[in-house]
């Protein structure tokens, strides 16, 4: 069996319509450090959400605590980790 060789004597690949170039896997959708970052605003609103339940027994003032508390919350982890 004779293989493919170029001018210069290197091997190459004939690529057919059936068997394409395998093409590269895309991006990630999130990057590893806004995941953490997201991760830590979620437990630091549900933490301040949980305590803002038992000190006023209000579920919507509960989530308006913690939305406050996730928001502040990416903010500060946004400026202290790194890119």
């Amino acid at each position: 069996m004779q293989q493919n060789r170029l001018n210069n004597g290197q091997p190459f690949t004939i690529i057919h319509p059936e068997n394409p170039v395998p093409k590269p896997p895309p991006d990630p959708l999130l990057t590893v450090r806004a995941a953490v970052i997201l991760l830590l605003a979620l437990i630091a609103g549900g933490v301040a959400g949980v305590l803002g339940y038992l000190a006023h027994r209000s579920f919507p003032g509960a989530l308006l605590i913690a939305g406050s508390a996730a928001g502040g919350a990416i903010m500060l982890f946004n400026n202290m980790i790194d890119r």
